[in-house]
């Protein structure tokens, strides 16, 4: 039966670098291959890092055709809503309208794997402005898909609790 993420006392977490998500995701790796990982969600470390990679991929490689703009009528509401993803952070059990499963980049590696393709990803996004703009939020400074993607870490990681 999945976990109602919403609800999870999950770990809350605060990432000011990119150096701070690599390194988390690094401690988590080696827990995991300790065996003293618990995750508190659905998805495995692994599953965690390749989303948090492949969200922080799109802006340079184009966003995923099942994720579109959003309506007209929301797009100000969203747009408001900037500031505070930017600097608080999203909230647990978003799902993406009209995509299957909520969201994507979820898809099952291994820890090793995600990891690797975690490393590479943050390395990019640490070094380089993007290109694509964000189908929510139109044109992002580097600076601020940076911030995006340090929130989005924060959630996604403190649903993994290491021992």
């Amino acid at each position: 039966m999945p976990v109602e993420t919403k609800s999870v006392q999950r770990r809350q977490l605060r990432f000011i670098t990119i150096a701070d998500i690599l390194a988390e995701a690094e401690r988590l790796a080696a827990a995991d291959r300790a065996g003293t990982l618990t995750t508190l969600g659905n998805w495995s470390a692994g599953q965690i890092f390749n989303h948090i990679a492949s969200w922080a991929s799109y802006p340079y490689e184009g966003f995923p055709s099942q994720i579109k703009k959003p309506p007209m009528i929301l797009r100000p509401i969203i747009k408001l809503s900037k500031g505070r993803l930017l600097n608080k952070g999203f909230p647990p059990g978003f799902r993406i309208p009209d995509v299957e499963g909520g969201t994507v980049g979820n898809e099952p590696l291994s820890t090793e794997d995600g990891l690797k393709k975690l490393r590479a990803a943050l390395a990019r996004l640490d070094a380089t402005s993007p290109i694509h703009p964000s189908p929510a939020f139109g044109d992002l400074t580097h600076d601020e898909v940076k911030r995006l993607n340090l929130r989005h870490a924060e959630l996604h990681l403190g649903f993994l609790q290491p021992r």
